[in-house]
């Protein structure tokens, strides 16, 4: 039946190994126009949702040429997915479950995932233990290697206090963290951010996830080197895999991407301008580029 939401997706609920609800937007275009083209998985940073894979989900799975069925998680704590009592949980091993978990409740066999900053991390170690599930394989800005400025960066901003008493604040905090990076970002797309990150609690913006997440970055110790998932990223190298780049990220280094091309000479690597940590993937030409490496995925 064709999509007659107007949101442009169903809300689903599924349940972790663990027992959690956690939740996902399922973007379903008539099946009859999208038959034998595989669905898309859409995978969030650190603390974001579902919401910031909205526009570029609206455009694949309404795509009049070759529509795509969309799906977007909300990893367990953030958005609408529940918060865990054992914080310990937050975790990349736990989080990979989870969508395990999301695949098996909504009948997905195989499918292109698209992994922004934590959710690209996820998909390396689904490569190293469920290689089943992916078919090819979208990194929004990360790579094996964190660089560890940019970590401490998303620390410093994700614990610094400040928060908005209304909507128009919730746009200047952002703008004041990222405005730097992201020159390529018009009014509404810094309204359009704020409305993804934060959810209205009785009127006022708070930020939608579980506050343990960023206070668990606090524990890095950034005199030591950060773990590498180099091991991991080797398992991506049998895979359609391309790499979006924010062109003023701080997270992943040029000298990372470029040694990302060499140990995976098919990749495809495309620079998001004017934009820093995580680029917004339904701006300027990122779309195109998408809708290109889905089609060669067929």
């Amino acid at each position: 039946m064709p999509d007659t939401n107007p949101s442009g997706f169903q809300e689903r609920f599924y349940t972790s190994p663990d027992g959690l609800t956690l939740y996902a937007r399922d973007y379903r275009p008539d099946e009859t126009v999208a038959a034998g083209r595989l669905p898309v998985i859409c995978l969030p940073g650190l603390t974001r949702n579902t919401r910031d894979f909205h526009r570029l989900a609206l455009l694949l799975s309404r795509d009049m040429t070759a529509p795509h069925r969309v799906i977007a998680l909300d990893s367990r704590g953030r958005g609408n997915s529940a918060r865990d009592e054992n914080k310990a949980n937050y975790n990349l091993t736990m989080e990979a479950g989870d969508v395990v978990a999301a695949c098996a409740a909504l009948g997905i066999e195989r499918a292109v995932f698209i992994g922004t900053s934590r959710g690209g991390l996820i998909l390396h170690l689904l490569a190293a233990t469920r290689p089943d599930l992916l078919e090819a394989v979208i990194l929004n800005d990360i790579g094996p290697v964190l660089e560890a400025e940019g970590l401490a960066l998303i620390r410093d901003y994700l614990n610094s206090g400040r928060k908005p008493i209304d909507w128009g604040e919730a746009v200047d905090i952002l703008r004041d963290n990222h405005g730097a990076s992201f020159a390529a970002l018009a009014e509404q797309d810094w309204r359009e951010m704020a409305l993804a990150l934060y959810r209205d609690g009785g009127g006022r913006p708070v930020a939608d996830f579980d506050p343990a997440i960023a206070e668990a970055l606090k524990s890095i110790d950034f005199s030591q080197p950060l773990p590498d998932l180099w091991e991991q990223f080797e398992r991506l190298a049998h895979l359609p895999l391309m790499l979006i780049r924010g062109e003023n990220t701080s997270l992943l280094s040029r000298e990372t991407a470029d040694e990302m091309s060499r140990r995976h000479p098919g990749m495809i690597l495309h620079a998001a301008e004017g934009q820093g940590h995580a680029p917004l993937l339904h701006l300027g030409n990122i779309p195109a580029a998408i809708r290109a490496f889905l089609a060669s995925c067929r």
